[in-house]
């Protein structure tokens, strides 16, 4: 199932929500602060304990004058089973860095008021609120801004910075405790519509709602008003939403928020998400995108007030469509596709100071890179290259600044040259454990699949490669099932740590894989189970005639469509695999048709309900679900799971392991009460990497 990409803001969320136990944490103890982790990486290997003590990057600004960055920086304690995060300056060159906060809570969502004050959101007071705080060398002038009662999700400054927009959960209708008053604690919930839970959470009648405020340093936020009172609706979309979807009008007057205003069934099986424009003055809104069925998302105003850009997908029903850049003459209403010869998605919308351009992030060919646009030639060309992903960039003195990873490296900071394209590294992070380390080596081919076509394929080679012994190998097989196999850097699906375990990795983009090209996107949807299965199988096919990989040891892994590949893979691999891992997958299509939340996703990628039998094209798609093919499993299988997965039940977890136990395969199930189609918390994600390499050296390193 689709795995989207998750805002720096809703990510910043959802780990607070998970490692810290939710925004409430008043604790100021020395001992509860948490920072650069004391381990052992004396064996210069990866380990998990070493992977959860990188420092992780968060969001970053730059100031107005462009010469400093503020950023986050999130740590994670084992013994304490909980992260906190802290705010960082330093000068655009990487000199002069300052840890601004030391504090037990959490602080994320950093905007500069002037180029000496940042304003940024911390749950040190208890409930997650705006703080000030000056860039002296201690930071111990921080202070919150009384006026708004509520946690607060993410805010954005308007240019003057005089106001402020606040995304807050609001209560909109009843509960069941509402109507039954006295049953104050029933846990029970009532539903007579769908889309009752998404993806991690239940509906509970409360919804994010954007807030405009009067903002002041000095006396704090006062008027704040709803700006979609009553309202039933998420803005910004859950849960991967961020401020990304909210923006400020050049002159501060009105505000471009993303909406999907219908609700239950509509909702469940509709992509129409829509950019609202809201005029302060007047109140009343409008809808700038209607008539355009599918996503449309990420409003953002150029500086000189007359154009508004923002990412739309064409077609309804189906999330995984090419992110078309779309510019809006706010003058005279013309809509146009300023990427209509470019056949990549878009993402990360910067303008040109002058408003005469736009930079962007796109994938192409497995990795991410900035591109530059002009309004007037509509051709995008590309400022970086090289083997990485790119994450988000700002503009700065004498250049750009962006935060990027890759296969061997988790995020850090760099300074772009925008002529050149040369990137120079000014965060180190985690330069003192990375040095320590003996990271794998990363080697690309290109792989014929059955029909013919050329298929990407990383190939992750273990620490001191010997191209005189035999390595056993992975296939990775990726989710979404459209989604980038690129240079990403994860902390579960982690290619360094594979490869550091002793494995050769095989990580073919195959057919669904993203940064390829729509027509390479849209080959896997109806066809599950079909080309793409040959793709996975001609990679390891391949690798697999190395000297150096032991044809006898393979194993194949995967989560989310990629557990939906690994179950089918167990009934169809012809004897290649000797152990098998499925984290979240879909085992039984028809239940999984029934039980998910987004309908639209199995209508689209199916093609229609299971019960319609005169659908040749749902049938064919169902006859492909990987239980059909339980009799032929005959090779042990490690399946994964989390309880509050509403994406993919937990259910099918269940289902897959019980009918291998039933069968008499080699199996363990593990399961995680707490965890949803993610695994947030420090304890829970080192348990999860210690039984992912246990099965695979139980089966593999024989």
């Amino acid at each position: 199932m689709k795995l989207r990409t998750l805002s720096s803001i809703a990510l910043a969320a959802m780990l607070l929500a998970a490692c810290n136990g939710g925004p409430q944490r008043t604790s100021t103890k020395a001992d509860d602060i948490i920072g650069p982790q004391k381990v052992d990486a004396s064996s210069g290997i990866l380990t998990p304990e070493v992977l959860w003590a990188f420092g992780r990057l968060g969001e970053s600004a730059v100031s107005p004058n462009g010469k400093r960055i503020a950023y986050t920086v999130t740590w994670y304690s084992k013994e304490q089973n909980r992260g906190n995060s802290e705010l960082f300056v330093m000068n655009i060159d990487g000199s002069d860095k300052r840890q601004l906060t030391h504090t037990a809570g959490h602080e994320f969502n950093p905007q500069w008021v002037d180029d000496q004050t940042i304003a940024y959101l911390s749950t040190e007071s208890g409930t997650a609120a705006i703080w000030i705080i000056g860039i002296g060398i201690d930071g111990t002038n921080a202070r919150p801004l009384d006026g708004f009662g509520s946690d607060i999700s993410g805010f954005k400054l308007s240019p003057n910075r005089q106001k402020v927009l606040l995304a807050a959960e609001t209560k909109v209708g009843k509960e069941v405790t509402d109507i039954h008053t006295d049953l104050p604690k029933t846990t029970g919930m009532v539903f007579n519509d769908l889309m009752y839970r998404h993806w991690d959470t239940f509906e509970d009648s409360t919804f994010s709602h954007i807030y405009v405020a009067d903002f002041s340093p000095q006396k704090g936020l006062s008027n704040a008003a709803d700006i979609m009172p009553s309202q039933p609706y998420d803005a910004p979309l859950k849960p991967f939403g961020g401020m990304e979807e909210v923006d400020w009008s050049a002159d501060g007057t009105k505000v471009a928020y993303t909406c999907k205003k219908m609700v239950g069934k509509r909702y469940a099986y509709s992509t129409d998400s829509d950019i609202y424009l809201y005029d302060l003055q007047t109140g009343e809104t409008q809808n700038l995108t209607q008539g355009m069925p599918g996503y449309d998302k990420a409003p953002c105003f150029s500086p000189d007030g007359r154009h508004m850009a923002w990412l739309s997908m064409e077609r309804a029903g189906f999330e995984a469509d090419r992110e078309r850049l779309f510019l809006l003459d706010l003058q005279s209403g013309e809509k146009r596709d300023l990427t209509k010869n470019f056949d990549n998605s878009a993402g990360n919308l910067l303008w040109m100071p002058d408003g005469s351009g736009l930079y962007f992030i796109a994938g192409v060919q497995a990795t991410f890179q900035i591109y530059r646009m002009a309004l007037t030639d509509e051709q995008p060309t590309p400022i970086t290259k090289g083997w990485h992903d790119y994450h988000s960039i700002a503009l700065a003195d004498g250049g750009m600044v962006g935060s990027k990873v890759s296969i061997t490296k988790p995020a850090e900071l760099y300074r772009i040259d925008m002529e050149s394209g040369t990137e120079t590294e000014i965060s180190f992070i985690n330069k003192e454990l990375l040095d320590q380390l003996t990271m794998p080596e990363v080697t690309e081919r290109w792989v014929r699949s059955t029909d013919g076509q050329m298929v990407h394929t990383w190939v992750i080679l273990p620490p001191h490669f010997d191209k005189n012994k035999q390595y056993p190998a992975l296939l990775f097989c990726e989710g979404g099932p459209q989604s980038p196999v690129s240079q990403f850097w994860s902390y579960r699906w982690n290619f360094s740590i594979m490869a550091s375990n002793g494995y050769v990795v095989v990580a073919p983009a195959r057919r669904g894989s993203t940064t390829f090209g729509q027509k390479w996107v849209d080959a896997i949807s109806k066809d599950h189970g079909g080309m793409e299965m040959h793709d996975l199988l001609s990679a390891i096919d391949e690798v697999k005639q190395e000297p150096w990989v032991d044809e006898n040891r393979l194993g194949a892994i995967g989560a989310s469509y990629g557990g939906y590949t690994v179950f089918w893979l167990a009934g169809n691999h012809n004897k290649r695999f000797k152990a098998f891992i499925a984290h979240c997958g879909i085992f039984h299509a028809e239940m999984e048709y029934l039980t998910t939340e987004e309908m639209f996703f199995d209508e689209w990628e199916m093609g229609g309900a299971p019960w319609d039998t005169d659908n040749k094209v749902a049938q064919r798609s169902f006859s492909h679900s990987p239980h059909k093919y339980i009799k032929n499993w005959d090779t042990p299988i490690l399946v994964i799971h989390g309880n509050r997965d509403y994406r993919v039940p937990y259910s099918q977890g269940m289902a897959a392991f019980n009918a291998a136990q039933i069968r008499g395969i080699p199996s363990k199930l593990l399961l995680f009460p707490d965890e949803t189609h993610w695994v947030l918390k420090p304890q829970n994600g080192i348990l999860w990497q210690r039984e992912f390499k246990s099965w695979l050296d139980q089966w593999l390193m024989k």
